[in-house]
């Protein structure tokens, strides 16, 4: 009896002590048991491929930014706070890259296609950067592109002002490789120097 005691009280130990090994240890689990493999998530699956419509009318997709860096940004151009201080944002970053700022497009996607016409987008766009290109669509390639960049949207009655509705969305900048693959994300409120600085390591 004694002794049975005592082998279940060593089992008991081992268990607990493989078990503290696993959460505490660094790689606990490979060294308890070498031929486990854990595989680690690699890229997000962030982005991909979309066709909408320029602020210059024109019908783009996806693969005509291919070589260059894409600084991707969503939201409206009735957007009274966040939208503005994101693209400012993100043109202050390309500002300090200097030249090497051709490599990389800066693009303000529209989360609101029913009043952001590629004329409307031209308009606002034109007050953010010169090679900020606006991309707009029809309600189902938004909400496609939206889905593809994980985005949040929602459209909410504006209680704020004489606007029939507003926009809820997420405010992040994607940073896409020059195979459109992504790469980070920052948000409306990272400084331009972190964004540049993201950027440059990028290049």
């Amino acid at each position: 009896m004694v002794r049975t005691r005592l082998i279940l009280l060593a089992l008991a130990g081992l268990v607990i002590g493989m078990a503290t090994a696993i959460v505490v240890l660094p790689g606990g689990l490979q060294r308890l048991m070498p031929g486990t493999a854990i595989t680690s998530v690699g890229r997000a699956t962030v982005g991909g491929p979309f066709s909408l419509t320029d602020h210059h009318g024109t019908r783009v997709t996806d693969q005509d930014f291919r070589g260059r860096l894409m600084l991707v940004y969503f939201g409206f151009t009735f957007c009274p706070d966040v939208c503005p201080t994101g693209l400012q944002v993100m043109a202050a970053a390309l500002e300090k890259l200097g030249a090497r700022a051709e490599e990389v497009v800066p693009i303000f996607i529209t989360l609101d296609p029913e009043r952001d016409t590629p004329q409307a987008l031209a308009q606002y766009v034109a007050n953010f950067h010169p090679r900020l290109v606006g991309l707009t669509g029809s309600a189902a390639e938004i909400e496609s592109v939206a889905r593809l960049y994980r985005v949040y949207f929602r459209k909410v009655k504006d209680e704020a002002s004489s606007a029939p509705y507003t926009i809820d969305h997420t405010s992040i900048i994607y940073l896409m490789g020059r195979d459109g693959q992504f790469l980070t994300h920052f948000t409306h409120t990272t400084p331009p120097d972190t964004i540049a600085a993201g950027i440059a390591k990028a290049m």
